[in-house]
């Protein structure tokens, strides 16, 4: 164990904040956000100081830590992190950092708001820290909960009514309000947790009932058989929150609902701990599931990314653009994965990255533009890059990074996913990879003239609209500056990477 718990530390400085928030700040707004903002900055500093200290030469996990918790049944306390949780513990650090900033303005009940984005963001530390089974799927609950309440309470509902032969249906359940998000996001994953359960309970008792812990989990050659059921198990139940096709549907329905934080934390870092969970444990613990089942998971992941970004095209509301972009980078995530290959892992890992950024980027833009215009209808804006330069030269950069500008950090994770999927045994996938990335270019660039560059709206509630002033501004150098400096130079990432993904193709038996 090391001498200070730093892992501990940035897991669970959000949580004493919610503490301190729910006890000391009652009706005082203002200490709220100082709080929230003290705790997410304390993860923030301690993330950058491990990724600084990271050893990249070595491989394994790093920053140890373990305390037993139930003996009897092998549970441990079990904290480390290697070059692919490394990344993931900077990428949440960053975007809940920023997300305090782009909710500086919520003023409904911000008490419990930010309690619960605490919790919410602890539980997404925990997962990508941890090394025990159980307790990360402890972790993962903790992660999963609270956004029934932050999306049915702060969020939004669609300004469109729903319209054809199914529009009374629709109208009658609620689809497009955000009680029905809520309830619909929440349902979907809890059925995907149960499968996780399922999953592990069963690799615990193939195990011999000894431990939970991933460590000696990984030493286990379990039988074929069991690998190939519990490997899909893994991919449904994470799968689903990594946005899957056809399991993706709550995905842009809680985008679009949720508050501007909870969206970026939403997209920006929970939909990749469902990536997370497919890569850490289905190909970490089940190799022989892995090779056998990866067909499936680089098919399905090329549909993901067609099917997203035609979705995203027809889309006229700006948040569900962003969000059915969403479901089709997460494709490109899972067919970096399915490509077995070292190129297309690090690939894979640095999308993640990348559309965490770049993603929670877009929806504090989303949110900064409804709160200055109060709309989110595409067609009815326009002109606005002359009011709120600021703003819009942040959209387009985030924009030029989704479609792989060079240069930028969306590039970077495209190339070598598209790389890995040339070099793979399925070398078709590159075409609806690199299809789906023309697609990309072709609603980013229509929606960025619409809104920001084209001719100005006649509409008078849009004549005089602010650029982002004060803490606004914060959230958007942080995520803009990142893009850049992880596209300019995306060693400082690959290097750690790498070390994660070389034993893992060892493993996979792909590398000799």
């Amino acid at each position: 164990m090391t001498r200070f718990p730093t892992l501990s530390v940035i897991t669970w400085a959000p949580f004493v904040g919610a503490v301190l928030i729910m006890f000391l700040a009652r009706r005082r707004p203002l200490l709220v956000r100082w709080i929230a903002l003290l705790s997410t900055g304390v993860s923030l500093a301690l993330s950058i100081r491990i990724f600084a200290a990271y050893e990249r030469e070595a491989a394994g996990f790093q920053f140890y830590e373990e305390l037993p918790l139930v003996p009897p049944l092998g549970i441990n306390y079990q904290l480390g992190v290697d070059g692919m949780s490394l990344l993931m513990v900077l990428l949440t650090s960053i975007i809940i950092f920023a997300g305090v900033f782009a909710s500086w303005t919520v003023k409904e009940r911000s008490q419990e708001f930010y309690a619960l984005l605490l919790l919410l963001v602890t539980g997404v530390y925990g997962v990508f820290v941890s090394l025990d089974l159980f307790v990360l799927f402890l972790f993962y609950e903790i992660a999963v909960l609270p956004m029934y309440l932050l999306i049915g309470i702060w969020g939004s509902s669609g300004e469109v009514r729903p319209q054809g032969i199914f529009g009374w249906a629709f109208r009658r359940t609620g689809v497009g309000t955000k009680e029905y998000a809520a309830m619909k996001l929440t349902l979907y994953l809890l059925f995907g947790s149960a499968f996780i359960l399922v999953g592990i309970l069963a690799l615990y008792v193939a195990s011999g009932s000894v431990s939970f812990s991933f460590l000696e989990m990984e030493q286990i050659q379990f039988d074929p058989a069991v690998q190939s059921w519990v490997f899909l198990a893994f991919y449904v139940g994470f799968g689903i929150l990594a946005g899957i096709w056809p399991l993706h549907t709550w995905s842009p329905d809680g985008h679009a609902s949720a508050p501007t934080a909870v969206s970026m934390l939403h997209a920006g870092v929970l939909m990749k701990l469902g990536a997370y969970g497919v890569l850490r444990l289905g190909l970490g613990l089940l190799p022989d599931g892995a090779t056998q089942w990866v067909w499936l998971v680089g098919t399905i992941a090329c549909v993901n990314i067609v099917y997203g970004a035609l979705s995203a095209m027809a889309q006229t509301d700006l948040k569900y653009v962003i969000a059915y972009s969403s479901v089709s980078h997460m494709g490109v995530v899972m067919l970096g994965m399915a490509t077995l290959t070292e190129t297309g892992l690090n690939g894979s890992i640095f999308q993640m990255f990348a559309h965490g950024i770049m993603t929670g980027l877009f929806f504090a833009l989303v949110g900064l533009v409804y709160e200055k215009a109060h709309s989110r209808a595409i067609f009815s804006m326009g002109g606005f890059g002359q009011m709120m330069p600021g703003i819009a030269t942040a959209f387009t950069i985030a924009g030029l990074s989704s479609l792989g500008l060079p240069a930028t950090a969306g590039f970077v994770a495209e190339f070598l996913t598209f790389l890995g999927a040339w070099q793979s045994a399925y070398s078709w996938w590159l075409f609806p990879g690199v299809l789906g990335a023309f697609l990309t270019s072709v609603y980013i660039l229509r929606v960025t003239k619409q809104i920001f560059w084209g001719p100005k709206s006649a509409d008078p509630h849009f004549q005089h609209l602010p650029d982002a002033r004060g803490p606004e501004w914060v959230a958007l150098i942080i995520l803009v500056g990142t893009l850049v400096l992880f596209g300019v130079a995306p060693g400082i990432a690959i290097g750690p990477v790498d070390t994660a993904t070389v034993p893992l193709l060892l493993r996979l038996g792909v590398l000799p």
